[in-house]
This record gives structure tokens, sequence and C-alpha cells, in this order.
């Protein structure tokens, strides 16, 4: 149900290996330390790209919280990790209860590769699901895959 997703896209040099390694393996590089609860004090963040890998963010005095798993992994296609977070910024511990992010690479013209991120499944979040997705759709998704960009544009698309 198309209300209940919204896919950004961006192209990125490289190709879609490339693309999916610095995705995954420098997660912490790009992704924004003010979607942390740790904030200012993040130590790290990591998306483990095994099926069953947690995304977890680390830190000071041991902190540690999972807030995905990874369901799916087609290297180089396609990822699908559940996100367990809801609209209060609060952990979900049930994926049944979690929504679901699709990630897929796809070589275009020139030596690059579209990224596109869907996130859907919203309404297993319950009350707020509507504005959570407005959220993520306006500004959550798109300023993420901006770092990410800048990150590869920036690199080369070095990994």
């Amino acid at each position: 149900m198309a209300e209940d997703a919204t896919t950004t896209t961006v192209t990125v040099p490289g190709s879609p290996e490339q693309a999916l390694a610095v995705f995954f393996d420098r997660f912490a590089e790009w992704w924004p330390r003010e979607f942390s609860w740790s904030q200012d004090v993040l130590e790290s963040v990591a998306l483990d790209a095994r099926p069953g890998g947690r995304a977890s963010e680390y830190g000071p005095d041991g902190f540690r919280i999972d807030w995905g798993t990874l369901r799916e992994v087609d290297r180089p296609r396609r990822a699908l990790f559940t996100w367990q977070i809801s609209p209060r910024r609060e952990p979900v511990p049930d994926p049944g209860r979690a929504s679901e992010v699709e990630v897929r690479f796809e070589r275009v013209e020139d030596g690059r590769t579209r990224v596109a991120v869907e996130h859907r499944a919203f309404r297993r979040h319950g009350e707020g699901a509507g504005d959570y997705r407005r959220m993520m759709a306006e500004q959550g998704w798109p300023f993420a895959l901006d770092r990410y960009a800048r990150l590869l544009e920036r690199d080369g698309a070095l990994s």
C-alpha cells in the first residue's frame, strides 16, 4: 500500500558492489549522529550486512541498543532490514511491530549506481505512523542519504 511507504533515491559514483559495501561497512561514517539516542556522546553505529545481523548503536559506559535486524541480503542488488524504532523514538523489541527498510542498488550510466531506500509497513508502529512516514520521507531518509552520497562523492566510491 503506497500510502504506507516512502522511497528515497540517490545516485552515487561506483558499482552496486561498491555502493553496498559503503552503505554497510562505512555506516558509522555517514549515518547522522542526530538520528541516534546517544547524540553528542555517540561512540559508533554499525549495520551488520549478514542475514540476522544487527543494526546497533554504541554509546558511553557500555551502552548498546539494537534497532534493527538484517532479514535478507542479495549482494549486490538489495538488502532488507527491520526498523525497530517507534514514532516516539523508542525501541520496538517486537519485530512484528516494526517497519522495514529495503535498499536496492541498480547500475546506471557512467559507472554510477542508483540507490533506492524504500521504508514501508509504518502501520505496524500503530499510533503516529502517518506522521512518522511523512517525517522519514521529508527529512529522515533525504538527510541520511545525502550524507551517504557525499561520502561516496568525496572518496570516489572507495570502500
